[in-house]
């Protein structure tokens, strides 16, 4: 348990890397005590909690965010569920070969993406969130190249399966043109997702979003279009609350632990909130980490 903590307490505490937080385990007595280290033993060494986070892995990581997710959602009574989805670009902590510039020198499963309005070498976290709780509700990892559609189905799956382990459902699917797939149109009864400029060309009465994320068409899909950008906010949580923009190994195994860790002090978050009873604290990343 002590060992877990750690990893907690590192993402929580933005400490970058595994040699500073050893460092800091044999000097902080504070988190000494949060990492369950007693006073007259050695902090953990860097061997130590490489080993650990190997032999926790990817998947164990995901069934203790899924156990989570849905104890917090039946504990909400959540019925119907807006399920809104999007993927977020992760620095790879690698250069680009210098014989192929779409692959990473030192880190050979990154690729060449697009991360916001420039490319660069990384990886992509396809995400789920509940657009009312901001509640994470299911994860893929992949390497930057890869387009939103080729696994938005995936996503909406593993959605499915945590909304129907907590006796809810998806009321609707929000995304952005990105989604604009007619697989997922067809999985989905409502699907609130603009049609890009090269679909449906001519076609009025259906929603579209400009360069400038101005929105058009009927008026209740504009509104429900307005939930999106509470997946930002996820993110903006995940990478300046919870170290997921600090990005410190190489490989897809290791980079989605790593970004696992993070969700997980999410969740934590919310459920911390809920069992103190003050839930306006679950959208609150510095209530508990100062």
């Amino acid at each position: 348990m002590g060992l877990f903590r750690t990893f907690i307490v590192m993402r929580m505490k933005g400490v970058r890397s595994l040699r500073e937080m050893t460092r800091l385990l044999n000097n902080d007595p504070r988190l000494r005590k949060l990492c369950l280290i007693k006073k007259y033993e050695k902090g953990y060494t860097r061997s130590v909690l490489s080993r650990f986070i190997r032999k926790v892995g990817e998947d164990n990581l995901n069934k203790i965010i899924d156990e989570k997710a849905i104890k917090l959602l039946k504990s909400n009574a959540a019925r119907n569920v807006d399920a809104v989805l999007d993927a977020s670009f992760i620095k790879a902590w690698s250069t680009r070969h210098p014989l192929n510039s779409q692959t990473g020198y030192s880190d050979s499963d990154a690729r060449v993406g697009r991360a916001g309005r420039m490319f660069a070498l990384g990886y992509k976290l396809h995400l789920s969130i509940d657009a009312k709780s901001m509640l994470p509700l299911a994860n893929v990892f992949a390497s930057a190249n890869q387009n939103e559609k080729k696994h938005s189905l995936t996503l909406l799956e593993k959605t499915r399966r945590i909304l129907g382990k907590s006796k809810a459902k998806i009321r609707s699917v929000i995304a952005d043109s990105q989604y604009s797939d007619r697989k997922l149109r067809n999985a989905v009864a409502q699907v609130v997702i603009p049609y890009p400029s090269n679909q449906k060309r001519g076609v009025k009465s259906i929603l579209r979003v400009d360069r400038k994320f101005r929105t058009y068409g009927p008026d209740g899909l504009r509104k429900e279009y307005h939930k999106r950008p509470s997946v930002e906010a996820v993110y903006s949580f995940l990478k300046t609350q919870y170290s997921m923009a600090t990005n410190k190994v190489r490989g897809l195994t290791n980079v989605a632990s790593y970004a696992l860790f993070s969700i997980l002090c999410l969740v934590l978050n919310r459920e911390a909130a809920q069992n103190i009873g003050r839930v306006d604290k679950a959208v609150s990343p510095t209530y508990f980490n100062t």
